[in-house]
């Protein structure tokens, strides 16, 4: 899928698409995924129908579909060279400044 030459509200939709595709495969009714989640039937029928909800609540209902560790797919830990490390250790980050041109 190219996400980079979809709308945000494409994304939306094909997120909310993929979350009811998992709940189906999972044979979970939209009341039982919203009752494990914590959430309202309401904002798991948002969610799937396209329309916007926190990330928390995202995070809720991945939890209570047992997939969570699909957030290591959607933002990937970045690694860090061992010349990062040392410059790290040696003088930590506190802010990035870019610098400023004439």
């Amino acid at each position: 899928m190219n996400w980079k030459r979809m709308t945000d509200q494409a994304i939306v939709d094909e997120m909310g698409r993929r979350v009811k595709q998992l709940r189906l495969q999972k044979r979970y009714t939209q009341k039982e995924l919203a009752q494990n989640a914590g959430v309202n039937v309401n904002t798991i029928q948002n969610l799937e129908y396209g329309r916007s909800v926190t990330l928390s609540v995202l995070i809720q209902v991945l939890r209570a579909l047992k997939s969570l560790d699909q957030l290591d797919y959607l933002i990937p830990e970045v690694e860090e060279s061992p010349m990062m490390v040392m410059e790290r250790e040696l003088k930590p980050m506190q802010r990035v400044r870019k610098s400023k041109k004439k």
